[in-house]
Parts: C-alpha cells; structure tokens; sequence
C-alpha cells in the first residue's frame, strides 16, 4: 500500500511540474476589429476670449506630442483663441499649425518642454490655457475644427 501511495504521488508531483503552456494555443486568424477613421472634430466655440494662462506659440518645444482643445473663441475678425490644459507654463511650451480653406480653420495643437525645462524636475499639473492664433483672413463663416490625433 505504501509503494502504491508513493507512485502516486510521484505521479502527481510529475504532472504539476509539466504545467500548460499556453505558447501552442491556437491564434486567432481574424483580424483584429478597428474604428473607421473620425472625422475632424469641431470643438465648441465660447464666448471667453481668454480661459487661464494665457500662452504663447513656442515652435522651439522639445518632443512635441499633440493634444486636443475643448474649446475655442473669437478673439478678432482675423484671430481665433483655442482652450486646452497643458502642464505647468514654466516647463511645458505648446505650438500649433493652422490650416485655412474656405470652409474651415483646422487647427493642430502639439504640447511639449520647454528647452530650459529639459532634465529639470517639473510640477506633475494641469493648468487651463488660452493661446490666440492668427488667420489670414476673417473667419466667418467657416467652422473651427481640431485636427484629430
């Protein structure tokens, strides 16, 4: 009896060590499902001409990652100003492209540090901002719209 019960614990111990390995598993042949691509997005336009700090274009950002806007505003006949959070002012700088046809202002808003900020230790905030872009000519009547990410 006592031979029996120690077969089968080898047997057991056996069995366990081997595990499953799940690298033999079928993959599946479908391909992975994907969102159609969105259509630009028309954030909402606001009265508020200034929301935060208010920031300037800095093109001389480090890793510039792009970023959407909330919300944007008339700011003159020829200038729209876009709403967003960003990090703090003193590391972070925010850039943007801007691209104009008769139907619509499309505009790319790409954050990113500040050279001087570059190795620095930088508050981890989110700060309300407001940069004003000029356009080459009067807005009305096309749309604003946020060129997606």
């Amino acid at each position: 009896m006592r031979r029996c019960l120690v077969v089968a614990i080898a047997a057991l111990l056996a069995l366990a060590a081997c595990g499953h390995d799940d690298s033999a598993a079928p993959t599946s042949t479908t391909a992975p499902m994907t969102e159609p691509a969105a259509p630009p997005t028309a954030p909402t336009e606001t009265e508020t001409v200034r929301i935060g700090a208010v920031v300037q274009r800095d093109p001389g950002i480090v890793d510039p990652r792009p970023i959407p806007f909330a919300s944007w505003s008339r700011a003159a006949p020829d200038r729209i100003a876009v709403h967003f959070e960003m990090g703090s002012p003193q590391c972070y700088g925010v850039d943007a492209t801007v691209t104009e046809t008769a139907a619509a202002v499309t505009v790319a808003l790409r954050t990113g540090a500040k050279p001087a900020a570059v190795g620095r230790v930088c508050p981890m905030i989110a700060v309300l901002a407001t940069l004003e872009l000029p356009l080459k000519s009067a807005l009305n009547p096309r749309t604003v719209i946020q060129k997606d990410q």
